[in-house]
């Protein structure tokens, strides 16, 4: 992402879920401004990280119906074989897990990594630990989805709550047919995004790499037998 794309992104209007922050962060600096002006300045920057934060870039899909996008903005933190969330139904067969870690520096906004319908969406509570640790996958609050592609394959993608992230908001719906890249969720202050890919899937990406949700290759859709 060159310099002009990074000012593009940072001033990309905010995401909806942000509007409150955004909303309550301006009357805090109001306020402030009538009683006192150290809490103006205090609303003010939080206020503009608000808007930081939540900011909403477009972004534009690689024209392939075989591969897999990036499902958020982050590190990828580890690449591993894991079985998908019980909770989702996909069986207990390992398959490629693609784990992307998202500071409160990255965009939060969660996209479909691949042209697919909604089969299952499921909510699990758990711990709040830092979402760059391999055991948050297992360990911390969750919200899992499973999708059916066209091809008949199976992915799962899983939204992860992380040491500061106190809120996952997915506004899909099962039966819901997503397109590559489109927006399905997002998760507040902190977090981590797993991707779970079809057995035989070899990962592009490498551990370190940074990916940008929508846009970067994270694999190829396994050939037909």
């Amino acid at each position: 992402m060159d310099i002009i794309e990074s000012i593009q992104s940072a001033l990309s209007p905010p995401h909806k879920a942000g509007y409150p922050f955004i909303l309550g962060s301006f009357a805090v600096t109001f306020l402030g401004l009538i009683i006192w002006h150290p809490l103006a300045w205090l609303g003010l920057i939080f206020n503009v990280f608000c808007l930081y934060f939540f900011r909403d870039p477009d972004r534009v899909a690689p024209p392939r119906s075989n591969v897999f996008l990036a499902p958020a903005d982050g590190l990828v933190v580890s690449i591993e074989h894991a079985a998908p969330p019980a909770e989702l139904g996909l069986g207990d067969d390992v398959r490629p897990r693609v784990a992307i870690f998202l500071s409160v520096l990255d965009v939060h906004v969660n996209r479909a990594p691949i042209t697919g319908t909604v089969t299952r969406i499921a909510y699990r509570a758990g711990k709040f630990l830092n979402a760059a640790e391999d055991k948050a996958s297992d360990d911390n609050e969750r919200n899992a989805l499973a999708m059916r592609l066209p091809s008949g394959h199976e992915i799962a993608v899983v939204q992860i709550a992380g040491l500061i992230a106190r809120r996952i908001l997915c506004h899909v719906t099962e039966g819901q047919t997503l397109t590559a890249g489109e927006r399905f969720g997002i998760i507040r202050f902190g977090s981590r995004t797993d991707l779970y890919l079809p057995v035989g899937t070899t990962p592009l990406v490498a551990v370190g790499q940074r990916m940008v949700g929508g846009e970067t290759v994270i694999a190829e859709l396994p050939a037909a037998q």
